[in-house]
Parts: structure tokens; sequence; C-alpha cells
């Protein structure tokens, strides 16, 4: 075969096929070059889902007549002004988008720079190009792309409904959106105008905290705590929901870096395991992290979509994502989502009884409750963890405490002041929910899932200081497994051991497991093994033994607290909810479930149309 120099066009094209997979592809390239050209107002058009026109008009800094002619050569940019491929501070900078926007569909440029009297427009057809001509236009760039793709029509049989693609450019620009608070954005279609965010006012974290609340709703800023957190130059900001405010996928989770939308595996699995006390597997927190790092330290040109980054020490930021978050989630307190207490009202039914389904926000019931034994291994150690709080009145649980007047309606009893946060106990209801008075409303217990955060959360506090122990193995077990994974399991050797877990390298492809956490009493070590270096390869830290540690301590605090049914007396209930209020974490159980519902006097007062 002989060697040869493929055409200009069919190399745009192929570029194309990297960078513009689809519609929202073209947007989210357009938009970010608005960005860099300084707007503070951009606007997108789609009609088709983008497949009959793309329009991006902005206010930006604008182009003249010989701008114009390079933006639309391969790799022409004016966002690399030292050739510095390290130093990139823009969102835009490889200078494939617009030739390759060109090669595959009717593109239009019209723009007219700052201070200029008149502006220009180019037009370019399947990478065929026209010189610039004299247009009409005020000052920034007004971007048209027509019929996208067709001078590939092959990609366009792997486009989706004009409503699917609509709905990923929708998230491209909402993305962007929520990183530039200062920038008015909005998107229409031929139908209506899908959103329109004004420029936010205030400080950056008031400004960013309304954004967010814009794209993510009401109920996210509602129930956010802010995240800030520094480390070795790189600064965390952000806003973070609390566990009880989760959803089923994790696409609420927004995380960026230097300003550019990114969906880094390194950042999923900090957000991950800074969730992984709080939430069931199949649960995930809604989170929105910004992560400024210096341009040397994160490598951009990882992805022709620049999608992914590559930092220079992955662990500093992967420490930093999870302190940073476990501490603002630790300031939260005892907080549970208000999104509970909606749910609760929701449910109500005026006139008659109704009964409303259990389940954490969001839906789909959750595997909280485990009726099966403890493994024997396990009772021992279960046992001493059942003792009372500190307080010493969560004692004598199977002593009767509801006092039943003779007529049938309970005695009042002395309680302490209302002006607790969570206040004071007034009753038990079907021996299970714990029903306290607050100076603005009631409050409802579940006293198990209650009991059983505060439980786990001394179980933790007791690892921490003691130490796992450990269990020898009689005789050492080899586990082979190929190089790559060996290595990563080794380089995390000295981890593993604070945790329990002895191993050692033996030959190449093998590990040999010579002492196991007591807490996992006969557990699967191949399995184990396998599953760290699985987490070590996707999420840069081995989660498996952390959260099976966690499970087992999760089982015995299940086993180890106040049980449903069991009856307290008016000094236990007032006991359980004085420690929950010093408790982190306290507002959910270990699975995510909320572990008290409260309501407003003025909600309940709706109810009965008292307001």
């Amino acid at each position: 075969m002989t060697l040869r120099r493929l055409p200009e066009t069919l190399v745009n094209r192929i570029a194309a096929g990297e960078v513009i997979e689809r519609p929202a592809a073209a947007v989210k390239e357009l938009v970010e070059n608005a960005i860099d050209a300084g707007a503070r107002h951009i606007d997108v058009v789609l009609e088709d889902g983008g497949r009959l026109l793309i329009s991006v008009t902005d206010d930006g800094c604008g182009m003249t007549a010989d701008e114009l002619e390079l933006a639309v050569e391969r790799h022409a940019t004016s966002k690399l002004p030292d050739d510095d491929l390290v130093d990139i501070r823009t969102l835009g900078f490889r200078g494939e988008a617009l030739p390759s926007i060109g090669a595959v569909s009717r593109l239009s440029i019209t723009s007219r720079a700052a201070g200029a009297s008149e502006a220009y427009a180019i037009l370019i057809e399947g990478g065929r190009r026209e010189p610039p001509k004299p247009a009409a236009l005020g000052n920034g760039t007004r971007i048209e792309v027509r019929d996208l793709f067709y001078a590939t029509p092959a990609r366009l049989k792997f486009l989706k409904t004009p409503r699917t693609e609509v709905d990923h450019a929708a998230d491209a620009i909402k993305r962007l959106a929520m990183a530039h608070p200062e920038i008015a954005f909005s998107l229409a279609d031929e139908d209506r105008t899908r959103f329109r965010y004004g420029p936010a006012q205030g400080d950056l974290l008031t400004a960013r905290l309304d954004r967010l609340s814009a794209v993510m709703g009401r109920e996210f800023a509602d129930n956010a705590v802010a995240v800030s957190a520094e480390r070795g130059g790189i600064r965390l900001s952000g806003y973070a929901g609390v566990p009880t405010l989760n959803r089923g996928n994790a696409r609420a989770q927004y995380l960026f870096v230097n300003g550019r939308p990114v969906q880094d595996r390194l950042l999923v699995g900090a957000v991950r395991g800074a969730y992984q006390d709080f939430l069931a597997r199949n649960r995930h927190p809604m989170v929105a992290l910004f992560l400024d790092v210096p341009p040397e330290c994160v490598d951009v040109n990882v992805h022709p979509a620049k999608a992914e980054v590559r930092f220079q020490d992955a662990g500093l930021v992967r420490g930093l994502i999870v302190g940073g978050l476990r501490h603002a989630l630790e300031a939260a307190g005892h907080k549970a989502s208000t999104t509970v207490a909606a749910a609760a009202l929701g449910a109500f039914h005026a006139g008659h009884a109704g009964a409303a389904t259990g389940g954490v926000p969001g839906g789909g019931a959750m595997p909280w409750r485990q009726s099966s034994a403890l493994p024997g291994e396990l009772a021992e150690i279960a046992a001493a963890y059942q003792a009372p709080p500190s307080t010493g009145v969560l004692n004598a649980f199977d002593a009767p405490s509801a006092r039943v007047a003779t007529d049938g309606y309970a005695q009042p009893q002395a309680s302490p002041a209302t002006n607790f946060p969570l206040g004071a106990a007034r009753a038990q209801v079907h021996e299970t929910y714990i029903v306290a008075q607050t100076e603005t409303g009631i409050v409802i217990v579940d006293q198990h899932a209650a009991h059983e955060r505060l439980v786990y959360e001394r179980m933790k506090t007791a690892l921490a200081e003691g130490g796992a122990r450990r269990q020898g193995l009689l005789i050492p077990e080899v586990v082979e497994m190929d190089e790559a994974a060996v290595d990563r399991l080794c380089e995390r050797a000295a981890e593993f051991e604070e945790l329990g877990l002895s191993i050692e390298k033996f030959g190449p492809g093998a590990v040999v497991v010579r002492e196991v956490p007591a807490l996992l009493g006969q557990s699967d070590v191949t399995g184990l093994l396998r599953d760290l270096a699985d987490d070590l390869e996707e999420f840069g830290a081995g989660l498996a033994l952390k959260e099976r540690l966690e499970d087992v301590c999760s089982t015995m605090a299940c086993h180890g607290s106040v049980r449903a049914g069991r009856r307290l007396t008016s000094e236990e209930m007032n006991a359980l909810l004085r420690e929950m209020e010093v408790t982190p974490h306290s507002g959910q159980c270990n699975h995510g479930r909320p572990t008290y519902v409260e309501l407003d006097l003025s909600d309940i007062e709706r109810l009965f149309g008292r307001r």
C-alpha cells in the first residue's frame, strides 16, 4: 500500500468524529468559546434537537475579519499565548472545534470585535470556506450550525430523538452555568424556552448557591452544606447535600476542575468514599464540588472532549475531597433533609386513615432491617456495643414504660423544656416512634434507626482509637492475580495494615495474605483481594475493605440497638434525643434512612385548614 496525505477536508471530518459526537458536543464547544471570550450573556437556540440548527449568540470580545479566517483553521487558537500546553487557563484550547464542526455542517460565524465599526461573517460548508463579508451585528459573536452531519450522514443514524438530544445539550449548558454563575444563560428550541438563568449577584459563594438552586432545585439549596478545604495549593469549594437527600443514580453529582465540568472516576470515587458511612450502596448523594488546581498540577489533555483530567498528586486530591466532605457533613450535625418532612406531609390524607409507604427520599425501599442472627464469631463483639449510652439512662429496656391510666389515656409526665433542637419527648407511638415537642412544632423519631446510628458511631470511634483487631491465618493464603493488580495492592499495603489486613508480594503475579480483620470472621479472602484491586484501579482507593468492615459494624449496631416494639420511659426517650443532638450524622441511620421527621406547627395547622 502507498502512503499518502489525506485531504484537509477528510482530516477535519475525522477530527469531528472524535470531538463532535452529537449536537450537545458542538453546543458545549461553542459555549465554552463564548465563555473564554468574556461573554456575560449567552443564548442558545436549537431546532430538531440540533440537527437543523444550533445557534449560539454571545456578547464577548468578538473577532475581526482576519481573526475569523484564522478561527476556522485547524489548530488555530488565541488561548495558548506562550505555546505552553501545561499552563492552560481556558476551557477551549485545542483549536479543533470550529474547523471540525465546519467540516460536517453548514457553519456561519458573524462577529464584531469590541470597538469595531462593523461586523463580518464567514461561511463554511462541508469544509469549504468563503472569504469574510461585511454583516450586521452588535458587539459579540453569533455562530449558526445548520444541517449538522449532512456531510457525514452515517452519523445521523446514531442520534436519538430531538427531545433526547436537547436534554443532552441542556445538561452540558447547565454544567457550564453552574461553574460560571456571573454569566446569564438561556436555551430555547422551536417550542419554548427550556431555561433562562440571569447573572447571579453577590460574592462567589452566594452567587454559586443561587445558581445551584436554579439548576439543581430549591431542595438542594435548602439541604446543602458548604464545603471548603485547602491543601497543597489545591482548593476545594462547593456544596454537598445532607445524606438523607439522595438519589438512585449519580446524575446529581457535578464535579468541576478549574471551572471545567469533568466526569473523572477519581473524583467520583472520592465522593463515594466520603459518603460510604451514610448511604446504602445503591443510593447516591447530591453534590456540586469545585476544585481549583494550579495548571501545572493537572493535565486536561487526556480526552478529546476534555471530559477527563489527570492529577499530578491523585492521593492529595482524593484525600482533600474525602476530608473536606466529611468535615462539612460533621458540621451539619444531626440535620436531616427537609424533603423528609415534605414527603411526610404529602402522605397525610384528611378525614380517613391512610398508610404511607416507607422509603428513602427519592423513592425505593431500602434493606435497612436485618432479621437474621449474627454469626457466632460476632456475637461476643456485638454484645460489647449493646451497653447504654454515656447518659446512663437507656437501660432496662425490657421494663414497661408507657404508663396508662385506667381510662385509657396516657398520664401526663414531667418533661424537660422544649427549647432543645429535638425538643422534649411527649409520647411513644406503637412502641416504635418517639413524639417530641419543640418550640416550633413536633419531631417524630424512629427509635431503632436513631439508636442504630448512635451505636454505630460509638463502634467506629472505638475501632479508630483501638485499631482493627487482627486474626492470623493458620495457613497463609496465596491469591493469584495479574501483576498490575499485585503492584497496586502492594503499593497500598501500609494502608491495609492499619485496617487489619496483612499482605505481601509472593513472587510474580501473586499475593500472600497472613492476617485479616477479626471482624470479618470467615471471609472470602480471594474475593476481598480482587475487589480491593478493582477498587484501586477504578477509584484509586481500596474501598472494599473499609466497606466490609463498616458493613459488619453496621450489622452489629443494628442488632445491638433499641428495637422497634420496646417500651421506653420518658427519661430514656429524652436521653436518646439529647444524644442524637450531639452525635454527628444522627439524622440518618447507617443506610441513609432518616431517623426523624420534623414538622413545623405552621405545616400542621395547614393540614387542618387553620391557615
